[in-house]
């Protein structure tokens, strides 16, 4: 057979030849985040798989060049919540740029005046006590020569002694060897705290707070304080939000920002989507809903601090990211409540919003592109991408032809995945043949998967080997109500949904029912593992640093953040100690028959290597086949080239040896 691209090949699925290798899967790995602006400039961090996976600082001048700001080995990333968040923020002076930021190997604060040329100087001590301090989500206040921001200080060793309050730094690093030089402006009454944001006349700030056993997604206050002329916060109270008594009874509130009015405008779940409201701080009860009545989400989880879904704009409109199931961006009239959508190829627009003047500037991607950096003329209606644009990789005729389609779950529930079956311009199967498939369990579990260019699904499907993401209950994007199927029931629905996918694309010949894989990382290596140790219906199974012992998260093996998580997801440990034995794929290894691959991080404190090697001990003598592959230096998921690139050949000689096809282009994994 001949075609525009040539001769194409009949050969069997997962043998094809492609120029998507994992070496340019690494190279790829991760996306621009933490967008900003310095004065006319944006600025942003970027993935540097080859330098060890640090994030780098960049900024692009007004003129269109891109410059790196800081060489390595500086890493601008923080460590509160231990998932991070904004770790910069910069402004103008008469020197020219003066950017804060959080350097990731000791957590210290740093100010920056590159074009000055000297070296980063230190604004915060370290300090020896746990984790040490921690800083993110900065907001410069150089009237007050001083930088406010969340203060995440450990108070002993165990990852539970902590405290987190808003706090002010001085830019003078006149604190930089005196904790008790760091004033902190809000109380310690909460658990978890978001920065502040500032009215525009300076009178109030607003911030967001949350406590066990609650997740931000379960339920969160708005707090608001007056500040004084002398930059302390006065009169603190909540305006509006809810945590509940349970979970189910909360109202989550993901972001705030205030409008030129002086009205307050925040995203809120409380009518079960969440949807955009403003509020006057002064009288909460006349809170009113801008766009009510789409069911569509204009917010999303709060696992970082500094997310921002949405923006005020000088014209009194709104920038937002709305969308079920997908994140599109759109103009909002808050008056007339009228939606316009941006024009592009961009499906995917991620949390990460900043404007200035009539523009908007975001990351966003599509099911063929990258993610890149957006900007859109809200006057002229042109969206371009200006920075960290997409470039194809390869021949974009390699890239798979997703499809989003909705299943049948238990009981009739609807189950929503992404479909990527094998594609390559060069190759054919031979006639009968069907697909081998790997059902991919994301993250979180409250998060979802995006329909966008992922080239490590593109070097499964150009080798003939499909992928199905599932948003299996639980997921974000499809109202609370959907979100909270999971609720107690983890290790059941998520293992539930996944299955069903899994079953309906063999019974309708789209994948071999005998040659299923299942894989995930961290709650998806949760669900990865659950899955093969409740049933017979995958041929093996990729777990990436994963939680594995429900009982060991509940008695201080992981960090503060998700230490209760369980508490919504299984039930409170104190009334059902048993159901969090029962449900860990760690206490049901003796159920798990077929072969698997383990990939673990040795640095990583949120699902630690101790779990990992407690269920290598469980399988031990029992004849599974398996693999252990450990990365000294790598965290809760992996950024350094190396690793990726070794991680993704070993999956892939998983499944030829499990499915019974060769790759000799890929190192055998001893099994």
């Amino acid at each position: 057979m001949v075609t525009d691209c040539g001769i194409v090949t009949t050969a069997p699925y997962g043998t094809w030849a492609s120029p998507v290798d994992a070496r340019t899967v690494a190279a790829h790995d991760g996306r621009p985040s933490y967008l900003g602006l310095v004065g006319d400039e944006v600025w942003w961090t970027a993935p540097r798989p080859a330098e060890g996976g640090r994030r780098a600082l960049v900024r692009r001048r007004p003129d269109g060049t891109e410059e790196t700001v800081l060489p390595a080995p500086w890493d601008v990333r923080s460590r509160v919540l231990e998932y991070g968040g904004q770790p910069w923020a910069g402004t103008v002076t008469e020197r020219g740029p003066l950017v804060v930021f959080s350097d990731f190997t000791d957590q210290r604060l740093y100010a920056c005046e590159p074009d000055g040329g000297a070296a980063p100087r230190p604004l915060t001590p370290l300090s020896g006590t746990g984790g040490g301090l921690r800083w993110a989500d900065p907001v410069l206040r150089p009237a007050l020569g001083e930088v406010w921001c969340v203060l995440e200080e450990f108070t002993g060793d165990r990852p539970t002694d902590v405290r987190r309050v808003i706090a002010a730094v001085p830019l003078d690093g006149s604190a930089a060897e005196r904790r008790d030089w760091v004033r902190e402006l809000s109380d310690d009454r909460h658990r978890f705290v978001t920065g502040p944001r500032i009215s525009p006349d300076g009178r109030r700030a607003a911030w967001i707070a949350w406590d066990h056993p609650h997740m931000p997604w379960d339920g969160t206050l708005v707090m608001t304080a007056r500040i004084t002329g002398e930059g302390a916060f006065e009169d603190i109270r909540p305006l509006v939000g809810a945590l509940g008594t349970d979970g189910p009874d909360g109202e989550s509130v993901a972001q705030i920002e205030w409008a030129a009015d002086g009205t307050l405008l925040y995203v809120s779940d409380r009518d079960g989507w969440w949807e955009l409201w403003r509020t006057d701080p002064d009288d909460p009860a006349a809170s009113h809903a801008l766009c009510p009545a789409r069911q569509e989400e204009f917010g999303g989880p709060l696992w970082t601090l500094g997310q921002r879904w949405f923006l005020p704009l000088d014209n009194g409109t709104l920038a937002v990211i709305h969308g079920r199931g997908a994140a599109t961006l759109g103009i909002l009239d808050p008056v007339s409540g009228d939606l316009v959508d941006t024009a592009g190829p961009w499906t995917e627009w991620a949390p990460a919003l900043t404007t200035h003047g009539s523009r908007i500037i975001g990351i966003a991607a599509g099911p063929h592109r990258s993610y890149e950096i957006v900007e859109l003329d809200t006057c002229t209606g042109r969206a371009r991408p200006i920075a960290c644009r997409h470039t194809d990789a390869v021949d974009p005729a390699y890239y798979p032809r997703p499809r989003t389609r909705t299943f049948t779950g238990p009981g009739g529930r609807e189950v929503h995945a992404h479909i990527y079956p094998p594609h390559n311009p060069g190759h054919t199967a031979p006639d009968g043949e069907l697909p081998p498939f790997v059902i991919r369990a994301h993250g979180g579990p409250t998060s979802r998967a995006p329909l966008v260019l992922d080239l490590e699904i593109a070097y499964f499907t150009s080798r003939g080997i499909g992928v199905a993401e599932v948003d299996y209950g639980g997921s974000t994007g499809y109202g609370r109500a959907y979100r909270e199927r999971l609720r107690g029931q983890w290790g059941v629905v998520d293992v539930e949904d996944c299955a069903a996918v899994a079953r309906a694309l063999a019974d309708e010949g789209t994948a071999d029912r005998a040659r299923l894989a299942v894989r995930g990382g961290s709650a998806g290596g949760w669900t990865t593992a659950a899955s093969l140790a409740a049933t017979d219906l995958y041929a093996c199974g990729t777990i990436s640093y994963p939680v594995l012992d429900l009982t060991g998260w509940a008695t201080g093996e992981t960090h503060d953040f998700e230490s209760h998580y369980p508490e919504s997801l299984v039930g409170p440990f104190a009334e059902a100690p048993e159901r969090y034995r029962a449900r860990s794929p760690l206490h049901r290894a003796d159920r798990i028959t077929v072969p698997f691959l383990l990939l673990q991080g040795l640095d990583d404190v949120i699902c630690p290597p101790a779990q990992a090697e407690r269920l290598l001990a469980a399988v031990a003598g029992r004849g599974t086949p398996h693999a252990y592959l450990a990365f000294p230096g790598e965290a809760h998921g992996f950024r350094r080239a190396d690793t990726i690139t070794r991680a993704v050949e070993a999956e892939l000689s998983l499944y030829a040896q499990t499915f019974g096809f060769a790759r000799p282009d890929v190192p055998v994994l001893a099994l």
